[in-house]
């Protein structure tokens, strides 16, 4: 999936699949985690935040959303980071 760089202390780059509605985050540490059955207007909303580490955190992590960790190579695979 191919992911664009964000201005972030936490975030390195986010991607969106419209037609799987799935948002992939790489984080500076390294993580590369998936957020299943995400809208586009949820995805437009992260872009647009003053601060994507915290409305992450807000609407999806402490909202428990479904998640999954993948490997660097998977989630590469079909595009590059921007």
């Amino acid at each position: 999936m191919h992911r664009t760089a964000v201005q972030s202390s936490n975030i390195a780059s986010v991607g969106y699949d419209r037609t799987s509605e799935v948002l992939e985050i790489a984080f500076h540490h390294g993580g590369i985690f998936r957020y299943p059955g995400t809208s586009a207007a949820e995805y437009a909303a992260l872009m647009v935040s003053e601060s994507k580490g915290k409305y992450l955190h807000q609407h999806f992590v402490q909202a428990g959303r479904e998640y999954e960790r993948v490997e660097d190579e998977e989630a590469t695979a079909g595009g590059q980071d921007a």
